[in-house]
């Protein structure tokens, strides 16, 4: 695989007896639409916070943007943008606002700001709301935003954490069409969802159970591999087996 962007072997985090995260080995190409799935206690969200610097792993090596988990974390921060159903923006803040102000959180300089947050507030239609707090914008505008603002920087690599949870079936459309030309443009997207629809919609998915990658594929061969319709039914089965095994 060429262009790996995220280089996971053996990466673990251990809370005493507990591997949140255990053993999991995978890469991850530029422009790549990767998807991280699993159910809740599953080890993604613990998984995620090491690959965005936010935490130590216990062992194992991974890399993201060609930084080092360990000692690099800092420089994976400059090069990364995140997103997370549950905060993305300041609903005290105008939409004019949160641009300004995580461009500045990101390094953008000022002009490339005012430049960029222009284009940004007229290719969202928000022409009219950009002096409006984001408060008062309907949730499927408010994640659509927050999508744009993780990207502001041009990232190497966007972080999405449910990024679609709440919203309706067409605005989901939409905002999986911002994904598509984020990649298009060579920025890669690892994202988890409880959507197993949209695992249909990544280039490649992995699914952990219990700390562990159980399968890594791209959805069509995932299927197959499962004898399965669609990827609720990969994922079904992945969860039975999980739990005839504890049994």
């Amino acid at each position: 695989m060429t262009d790996k962007v995220i280089s996971c072997r053996e990466l673990t985090k251990r809370f005493g007896d507990f591997y949140a995260v255990d053993k999991i080995t995978f890469d991850v190409s530029k422009g790549e639409i990767f998807g991280f799935l699993g159910a809740n206690g599953a080890g993604k969200t613990t998984a995620m916070r090491i690959l965005c610097g936010l935490s130590f792993p216990t062992s194992g090596q991974a890399t993201v943007a060609g930084y080092d988990v360990y000692t690099q974390q800092e420089s994976i921060k400059k090069n990364i943008g995140y997103m997370s159903q549950k905060f993305s923006l300041y609903e005290n803040l105008t939409v004019e606002e949160n641009i300004t102000f995580f461009g500045g959180v990101y390094g953008v300089p000022a002009a490339t700001i005012k430049e960029r947050s222009r284009q940004l507030i007229s290719n969202l239609g928000l022409t009219n709301e950009a002096k409006k707090l984001v408060a008062g914008l309907p949730l499927g505008w408010k994640q659509k935003l927050a999508f744009s603002v993780a990207i502001f920087h041009e990232p190497k690599i966007v972080f999405l954490d449910e990024p679609t949870g709440g919203v309706d079936p067409v605005t989901r459309r939409q905002f999986w069409d911002m994904i598509y030309e984020a990649a298009a443009n060579g920025i890669t997207v690892f994202v988890t969802t409880h959507y197993m629809d949209e695992a249909e919609y990544c280039n490649r998915v992995t699914i952990m159970v219990d700390g562990k990658v159980e399968a890594l594929d791209t959805p069509g061969n995932l299927k197959q591999q499962f004898n399965a319709s669609s990827m609720d039914e990969v994922f079904y089965q992945l969860a039975r087996r999980a739990t005839r095994s504890a049994d």
